[in-house]
């Protein structure tokens, strides 16, 4: 990658059930097609602050150490939470194998109610003395509840509403990325304009509670004038090259894998 530009890698594209979901039939959890096959949701951020390549986690997925190995990772340098549900927090123990590759503790990254949600579910890491077995993730929790710096990087926070939790969604230079989302306050909707790319959930194409739908996702795109939309965060609802053939001009929908570069 360039050195003055700034990578995100889609490590899942799927709900909370995974696509296949389990015990289904449908044609897009029996579709061969690779881009219908989606872990939970997850991305990489990568940049370099000086000589240093930064890679930077959003949500330590259930489906963590899979995407670690098909994607070949040996560093993660922090992790940003969004929000304290399981597909997006219970790969969390996984993050021991960077400890012993790294031998460094990982800094993460949330809002106060995130951290102590992963602080009170994962109390034996952080209880001193708590069991051992074969190792504990080595972690410092961080809350913030505004704009930071991590490694030479700008990150804005973006809150949105998903039902009636508070999920950060975070900007980091000219991409935003909100996952688990149904209502974009007008501030984070200011935060996210200016972006060249924004990476937005949709679940399904029928209305959710607690999440957008399609065409609410592709709305939000338009509304904040980003140059190009990413889907991600999609159900067996969406198969990928039916959905593809339908969407507007500059929105496409995000796959496991997927690699994009912005320059900064």
């Amino acid at each position: 990658m360039a050195a003055r530009s700034l990578q995100i890698l889609f490590l899942g594209s799927g709900t909370s059930t995974g696509v296949p979901m389990i015990g289904c039939k449908c044609v897009t959890c029996r579709s061969s097609d690779p881009r219908d096959s989606r872990t939970r949701s997850s991305v990489l951020f990568r940049w370099h602050d000086g000589a240093a390549l930064r890679q930077v986690l959003v949500d330590t997925s259930t489906d963590l150490r899979f995407q670690a190995l098909r994607e070949g990772l040996n560093r993660i340098d922090a992790v940003l939470y969004t929000h304290s549900h399981a597909d997006h927090v219970h790969g969390l123990d996984e993050l021991r194998s960077f400890n012993f590759i790294q031998k460094t503790d990982i800094p993460c990254y949330g809002s106060v109610e995130t951290l102590e949600k992963i602080r009170s579910r994962f109390d034996y890491i952080f209880v001193p003395g708590g069991y051992e077995g074969g190792g504990l993730p080595k972690l410092t929790l961080h809350a913030v509840e505004d704009n930071f710096e991590l490694f030479g990087m700008k990150i804005e926070v973006l809150p949105v509403r998903h039902g009636p939790t508070r999920v950060f969604g975070y900007r980091l230079g000219p991409i935003a990325y909100i996952t688990d989302c149904n209502e974009m306050p007008e501030e984070t909707l200011r935060k996210v304009r200016g972006a060249r790319l924004f990476v937005v959930g949709a679940t399904q194409r029928k209305s959710h509670p607690t999440h957008f739908n399609l065409d609410q996702a592709i709305e939000a795109i338009r509304k904040t004038g980003a140059q190009k939309g990413y889907i991600t965060h999609m159900n067996h609802d969406l198969k990928h090259n039916e959905v593809s053939a339908e969407l507007p001009p500059g929105v496409a929908l995000a796959h496991d894998g997927l690699l994009l570069e912005e320059g900064l």
